[in-house]
């Protein structure tokens, strides 16, 4: 059975003394589990800071985004050199909202998860459609093609460690949720486009997230589902109890 990962991805909120708080309120209460994993993406500011704190605690800590390249002339941007040697473990990749507004490509993303490998970082890879491409019916299309070009270049090896979060545009902050068929319908296209990049191995192996509007109301729901691997959760995760159910959902959900 393949580990559960349940991530929180705070984006930009959280002032220093909000993060340290939530981080005393979980870190004795999430304790080491071989069916779930649980990671907190916080703002780069608070990274430092969090791996103090979770040190000896089961939660991971991860990076929202970073650059390709380990070191440069690049005002602002943080390399996956530094990431790994603070000691951070994941890092997200090509979320939508870096597409919309930072110009992040498909091939960017590619370029990213390369490098996240080169260091020894466990990428999640974000990819989704608009509410527009769902209608039209081009879902399995479209993301088929954002893995594939994410994953150029990459060996097996790395593939299986990696992780795939799909998170359908159109669901992201906005309350709405893809039924748990259909998001396990989208993770068992991913997985199926996996397998014809490498190996039924490697499909297998590889973790596939549901993110959008996850809560603890409904991930009981989404991780019943066989394709379904865990969750890259947004709004819920900046609430310390909320965030402690949806690790918990992943340790007892069958």
């Amino acid at each position: 059975m393949r580990k559960r990962i349940i991530a929180g991805n705070w984006k930009m909120y959280k002032l220093s003394n909000q993060a340290a708080d939530f981080a005393e309120q979980i870190k004795e209460r999430i304790t080491t589990s071989d069916k779930v994993e649980a990671v907190i993406c916080p703002p780069a500011l608070y990274v430092t800071d969090l791996l103090q704190r979770f040190e000896t605690s089961a939660v991971k800590v991860g990076a929202q985004t970073m650059h390709d390249t380990d070191e440069g002339a690049f005002t602002g941007e943080i390399s996956p050199a530094m990431l790994a040697d603070l000691g951070v473990q994941y890092v997200i990749l090509g979320h939508s909202e870096r597409r919309q507004y930072f110009n992040e490509t498909d091939e960017t993303v590619n370029k990213k998860v390369v490098a996240a490998h080169k260091h020894h970082l466990v990428p999640i890879v974000c990819v989704g459609e608009t509410l527009e491409q769902r209608e039209a019916k081009e879902t399995v299309s479209i993301v088929s093609a954002q893995v594939e070009k994410a994953f150029a270049d990459v060996t097996a090896e790395q593939a299986k460690k990696s992780v795939i979060a799909y998170e359908p545009i159109w669901a992201i902050g906005t309350g709405k949720t893809a039924t748990a068929e259909d998001a396990n319908e989208v993770c068992g296209a991913i997985r199926h486009k996996i397998e014809t990049i490498y190996s039924k191995e490697v499909a297998d192996a590889i973790r596939i997230q549901y993110g959008g509007s996850v809560k603890p109301e409904n991930i009981a729901e989404l991780l019943s589902k066989d394709h379904i691997d865990g969750a890259l959760v947004g709004g819920a995760s900046l609430d310390p109890e909320a965030f402690v159910q949806l690790v918990e959902a992943g340790t007892h959900v069958e």
